[in-house]
């Protein structure tokens, strides 16, 4: 098999075919933007090239083979959640995140389990559209641009057509202004028509130079501000929203709009706009056109049944089985056995047509502190065979995940900070000691992990952010260093009760 080799300078996994990338590449990637948590890549790795082996397996084995369910256990910031993001995006794969608290047992109101299906086929839809139309552009934008001359002058065609009328008439004229001398007619109109086709010739040429300088302005988006009338076409559908009670009431909602709009009648309505929004309007119009609506639909439902990704965050707050016999606790059993057929496979009805789970990777996770995932009912416990546990970030990682990531909060308020003209100088002491009242804080008070670089940060830079528009030139080169920070963060540190809140 084909090596690809990673150049950490300028390696971008999304230009990379996923066929070819082993396990220890598409972890290299995901070093990349995630910090530490080694085991956790290894398993998604595995996991996804094991998908790349059941393709091309023999058919017999085919649909026995059956994706190995993982479950992530670690505190909330530790990269859970952006571990099964990058994946989707490395494999181009269709994903959705879900809280399992949102789900509640069958009878109970609230959204059911198989709404994460439905949004996993929309979200597999939303991909595959997007890639259908990048390899229609090119031609869309050609018809856009034919359709836009023709708005601001007509055709050649359809001015031979008046042509063609006009030949046409002078020959009737011709004959019947000759009475019974036919071949006088004919000799009367053939002159005419020599005479009309020599105009014709010239309003041709004049016509195709004066639309193929428009084209050139067009082109050059000089006629943007122009107005030309266009047609447009919405459907007039009335708005119905279902009022009873019960699971997934707003998917039925939401279906019932769509069966309806599919029914209804177009309505046609002119509108006169600028070129810029027309040529937008346009764009959308021949994108819908030229897309095969049913090669689209069938792609996306391949992708979610063979590649789909479903990340189910906090499944640790479904689990327990307690004695007490009313409110959630009820649901929290149901909703484990609800989700129980989803994992094991299953047959999913959405807009776009039946989804079959059989083959879709679950991802769950959650930080188990009162609980274990061997307090999940057994069945839901088999379809999870891998557990990975992920590390608790040190200061280390800290200060790593601050400057590391290609998307690091460093680089992030570096760039934001540069469209106002203001140069962000992060000092090595400064980053270290974001670090350090990060870690310091998080084993103190609540550990949400990574996420309180983000608090720090923005509170770092609160004054900059805001004065950075009127900062006169001397001042708009700002060091972050060690006294900053500590200067920035000294008031809140000082109270607890308030660092407790705001931290």
């Amino acid at each position: 098999m084909a090596s690809v080799k990673l150049n950490k300078d300028k390696f971008d996994i999304s230009s990379l075919e996923m066929d070819k990338l082993t396990p220890r590449q598409i972890v290299e990637a995901l070093d990349k933007y995630i910090i530490g948590q080694t085991k956790a890549k290894r398993s998604v790795a595995i996991a996804i090239r094991n998908r790349v082996r059941r393709r091309k397996v023999s058919k017999e084995f085919h649909d026995e083979i059956y994706p190995k369910n993982i479950i992530m256990i670690g505190p909330t910031g530790c990269g859970k959640t952006e571990i099964a993001r990058r994946l989707s995006r490395l494999a181009k794969a269709p994903f959705v995140k879900v809280e399992a608290t949102r789900f509640t047992e069958v009878g109970y109101v609230g959204r059911d389990v198989e709404s994460m299906i439905r949004d996993l086929m929309n979200s597999s839809m939303t991909l595959v559209q997007k890639e259908f139309q990048e390899n229609m552009e090119d031609k869309a934008s050609k018809n856009v641009r034919e359709r836009l001359l023709d708005l601001l002058l007509p055709s050649t065609a359809s001015q031979n057509k008046d042509s063609d009328n006009k030949q046409a008439n002078i020959i009737k004229k011709g004959i019947s202004t000759t009475g019974s001398n036919i071949q006088k007619g004919m000799d009367i109109a053939r002159e005419q028509l020599e005479a009309s086709n020599l105009n014709k010739t010239k309003e041709e040429e004049r016509s195709v130079k004066a639309r193929e300088m428009i084209a050139k302005k067009l082109d050059k988006k000089e006629l943007e501000d122009k107005e030309v009338e266009i047609e447009t076409k919405s459907n007039t559908m009335p708005m119905i929203q279902v009022m009873t009670g019960g699971p997934s009431m707003e998917d039925i909602d939401m279906h019932m709009q769509n069966m309806l709009g599919d029914f209804l009648p177009k309505k046609s309505k002119k509108r006169r706009i600028k070129i810029e929004e027309a040529r937008q309007i346009l764009m959308e119009e021949e994108l819908e056109r030229l897309i095969d609506a049913d090669k689209l639909r069938e792609e996306a439902t391949r992708r979610v049944e063979q590649m789909g990704i479903v990340f189910i965050d906090e499944i640790d707050k479904i689990c327990g089985r307690n004695t007490n016999s009313s409110g959630t606790d009820v649901s929290r059993e149901g909703v484990q056995r609800d989700l129980l057929p989803i994992v094991e496979g299953a047959t999913v009805n959405t807009r776009h047509g039946a989804v079959k789970t059989d083959h879709i990777l679950f991802i769950a996770a959650g930080a188990f502190h009162s609980t274990t995932p061997a307090d999940l009912i057994p069945e839901l416990q088999g379809r999870f065979p891998i557990r990975v546990e992920l590390n608790k970030l040190s200061e280390a990682d800290f200060r790593q995940i601050l400057t590391g990531p290609r998307n690091s909060l460093v680089r992030q308020s570096k760039e934001l900070l540069a469209t106002e003209g203001v140069k962000l100088d992060f000092t090595e002491d400064g980053t270290a000691e974001i670090a350090r009242f990060a870690f310091e804080i998080n084993e103190k008070t609540e550990n949400i992990g990574a996420r309180r670089l983000h608090t720090l940060i923005e509170h770092i830079l609160d004054e900059t952010s805001f004065e950075a528009p009127d900062l006169p030139p001397e001042k708009r080169k700002v060091k972050i260093n060690k006294e900053f920070v500590r200067k920035s963060l000294a008031d809140i540190v000082k109270d607890k009760d308030l660092s407790r809140y705001i931290l």
